[in-house]
């Protein structure tokens, strides 16, 4: 089915591209993850069912979308995606958000409801953030010592510097090692799509404040070493539906856990197998057939 590339202008002075399916009745968004944009949900957008019409954005600073003013909380994000929403005139619309996405997409459930209807959390950062620590003389991290400042992420030596400097030297064999690494480990794309995401990977414009608004997140009601618990997550009223590859290396287990617990009773959970941060590759089939029996629910 065809994919549409498209951008508009928000009031807040920002561009945002999108990419858009064609399809159904049934409305769905796609919010991607640090280091990605929309274009890495290609796979989503080509493969599931021909009754979804469905939308990627390019969040701002990432893909072909703008990035005017520095983000500093995932909130900017969800922001931008209301206005964005607003902008197109969509309404009533299921959400999956992969990782940083999933955070963004709670922020959009907690302060603009009744836009979504549902919302599927993919290996998604916990509802207590994605917490970064200082690192020792060793060069490891020290779990004792929490980042809580902009500036601190900033001058990471171990995660930051050398991921900024590879996006500014366009270091594609860095970025494929990371990936390989981390994200990978399982299965990998085909090459010539492989090659398609590490283009995507480069036009990243905001890595440090990314790390940065994660360390931050926390919509739980559990206070942390970065940032008080804000308790809006119990503000969240639509269905969600949680799923962690069994092999993740990003999202651990109790990054989930702590999820489930803060979302309560309408939280449901299903663990992927033989999948890790991307079951997109490692079980196309697998996923398509979970978010399609929760969304059709």
């Amino acid at each position: 089915m065809k994919i549409n590339l498209k951008k508009v202008e928000l009031a807040n002075g920002e561009t945002i591209a999108y990419r858009e399916r064609e399809g159904g009745d049934k409305k769905l968004l796609l919010i991607h993850g640090n280091m990605t944009s929309s274009k890495h949900w290609d796979l989503i957008l080509e493969n599931i069912d021909a009754s979804f019409k469905v939308f990627a954005v390019d969040l701002r600073g990432f893909g072909e979308s703008s990035y005017q003013e520095k983000i500093f909380s995932l909130k900017d994000f969800s922001d931008d995606i209301k206005l964005w929403a607003d902008e197109i005139g969509l309404t009533d619309f299921a959400m999956i958000g992969w990782s940083t996405g999933g955070g963004v997409a709670m922020q959009f459930a907690i302060d603009y409801p009744g836009y979504a209807n549902k919302l599927i959390l993919l290996e998604s950062v916990s509802t207590r953030g994605y917490p970064y620590f200082a690192v020792d003389d060793s060069g490891m991290p020290d779990f004792t010592k929490r980042l809580t400042t902009y500036e601190q992420i900033k001058n990471d030596r171990i995660r930051v510097i050398p991921t900024q400097t590879a996006y500014e030297q366009k270091n594609r064999e860095f970025l494929r090692a990371v990936w390989n690494a981390v994200i990978y480990n399982h299965n990998q794309p085909e090459p010539w799509r492989y090659e398609e995401y590490i283009d995507d990977m480069l036009t990243q414009r905001n890595y440090a404040e990314v790390i940065h608004a994660l360390n931050m997140f926390n919509i739980s009601a559990v206070d942390n070493e970065a940032a008080k618990g804000t308790n809006q997550a119990s503000n969240i009223q639509i269905p969600v539906h949680v799923l962690r590859g069994e092999h993740d290396l990003v999202v651990t287990a109790n990054m989930t856990q702590e999820i489930i617990a803060d979302l309560g009773e309408i939280a449901s959970y299903i663990e992927l197998k033989n999948c890790g941060h991307s079951p997109l590759v490692d079980d196309l089939g697998q996923l398509l057939e979970v978010i399609t029996d929760f969304l059709n629910i």
